[in-house]
């Protein structure tokens, strides 16, 4: 009885030793993976920092006002003046459409109780 227990032990203790070497290469590639993904964000970031900074350079108020007259015949774009807008209550809203009343309501200024009449 005594070696069927050592013998299911030793078993155990071989299928434990064989399922934390697979664990530990399975750890092991996750962590390589997590590092790949860990380069490729810094380089995303420093690629984003660099195409926000090109944008800001193209976008440059006197260089876009300088291809604005350059191509003006083509475009026709005008520079913006400060008296090319408009104010809030030049504005005009559409007035929304009324419902019909379906059920009036009358409305008095004196109110009436239960059991009197309004003279």
């Amino acid at each position: 009885m005594r070696s069927i227990l050592f013998v299911l032990a030793g078993l155990m203790v071989m299928g434990l030793a064989f399922w934390s070497y697979q664990e530990n290469y399975k750890t092991r590639d996750a962590i390589s993976e997590v590092r790949q993904l860990h380069a490729q964000i810094g380089q995303n970031h420093e690629r984003l920092g660099m195409l926000r900074a090109e944008w800001a350079y193209l976008n440059r108020p006197d260089r876009l006002s300088d291809l604005a007259e350059l191509n003006f015949e083509r475009l026709g774009l005008l520079p913006l003046m400060p008296d090319a807008f408009g104010r809030v209550d030049q504005i005009i809203y559409p007035i929304p459409d009324l419902l019909p009343i379906i059920v009036p309501i009358e409305v008095g200024s004196d109110p009436v109780t239960e059991g009197e009449e309004a003279l």
